[in-house]
């Protein structure tokens, strides 16, 4: 792994086999990008207070070369499997790793492009 990666805990204590899963998830998309430059996780824990809720939440902000970034931030808001941090990981890197294939289909070129449609000729109104 050549990418230095920043893990953050906030609201929570900081647990070594969380980011050692971190670690191995930034490793395998390494191996399918390539190169990374850059990777920030920021894992964010349930707040104690409400009744409610306790889903865990997930940041990963990833530089790829040329500057391009994919950002993660969004976490499915009444989904109870988000309860489980673990999931929550591999859930958002599973959608880091599809915006990376998105970004680069558009880079090779392989986005299918439509043919602009030709106007349809109008219709003569029916002899009565």
């Amino acid at each position: 792994m050549r990418t230095p990666v920043r893990v953050s805990f906030q609201g929570t204590a900081l647990s070594a086999a969380l980011r050692g899963k971190v670690v191995e998830f930034v490793d395998a998309l390494e191996k399918f990008h390539g190169r990374l430059t850059g990777c920030h996780v920021v894992v964010k824990a349930p707040d104690r207070r409400h009744r409610t809720g306790g889903l865990f939440e997930i940041n990963i902000h990833l530089v790829l070369p040329g500057n391009l970034e994919v950002n993660i931030d969004r976490t499915p808001s009444l989904d109870e499997r988000f309860a489980d941090p673990l999931f929550a990981v591999s859930d958002a890197f599973r959608r880091a790793r599809r915006q990376i294939q998105d970004r680069l289909r558009r880079q090779r070129g392989e986005v299918k492009s439509h043919r602009p449609r030709r106007p349809r000729p109008a219709r003569r109104p029916a002899k009565q």
